[in-house]
C-alpha cells in the first residue's frame, strides 16, 4: 500500500501480450523468477520458450506508466483453463498485482466457458499455496518434475484447482 493507502495496482491496466513483447516478458519472468534459483539453476525462461507459450495461449500483461509490472500465462485445455507463469516485478509484489492478474485470468478462463482453472507451483515455494487458497485455490495432489529438469533440491509440483461457477 501506498502512504494515501490506495494499492499500486490501481492504474494499472491489463492487456494481451504480442510478440513485440517478448523481450520484456522474458526479463520480468526472468527476474520474478530468480526466487527458484535454490531450486534450479539458470533462467526460468527464454525468448524461443515465450514465443512457444504464445502459440499454445496466451500472456496477460500488467503495465502502467512505469511500464511492465506482471504477468500471467493462460491456457485453454478442454474445458479447463490453466494458469501458469504469473510473474510479478519484485519492486511491486504485494501491492495486489499478483491478485488482480489472477482475477484477469478467471474473467477470461469464465468467458471462453472453462468449467475450472488448474495451476502448479513447486513445493519449495511455500508462500505460494496459501496466496492461492486466499483466492479460491484448493490444492488437488502432487506431481514429479519433468525428467528433464535438475532441481538442486527435492521436491515436486504442488497442484491446485479452482472450480468456476
Amino acid at each position: 500500500m501506498t502512504q494515501t493507502g490506495k494499492s499500486l495496482s490501481e492504474n494499472v491496466s491489463i492487456r494481451t501480450a504480442n510478440t513485440d513483447d517478448i523481450p520484456a516478458l522474458v526479463r520480468l519472468i526472468n527476474t520474478a523468477f530468480v526466487v527458484e534459483r535454490f531450486v534450479f539453476d539458470g533462467d526460468r525462461i527464454d525468448a524461443k520458450e515465450t514465443l512457444a507459450f504464445m502459440s499454445a495461449g496466451r500472456f496477460l500483461i500488467a503495465e502502467d506508466a512505469s511500464g511492465f509490472g506482471g504477468c500471467v500465462y493462460l491456457e485453454i485445455r478442454k474445458d479447463r483453463g490453466y494458469l501458469g507463469l504469473l510473474a510479478v516485478d519484485p519492486s511491486r509484489q504485494g501491492t495486489g498485482l499478483g491478485r488482480k492478474l489472477v482475477i484477469a485470468a478467471e474473467d477470461y478462463f469464465l468467458a471462453a466457458g472453462c468449467c475450472a482453472i488448474d495451476l502448479r507451483v513447486i513445493s519449495q515455494r511455500t508462500p505460494l499455496p496459501p496466496f492461492y487458497r486466499r483466492l479460491g485455490y484448493a490444492e488437488t495432489g502432487t506431481a514429479p518434475f519433468a525428467p528433464s529438469l535438475q532441481p538442486k533440491v527435492s521436491g515436486h509440483y504442488i497442484l491446485m484447482s479452482k472450480s468456476l461457477g
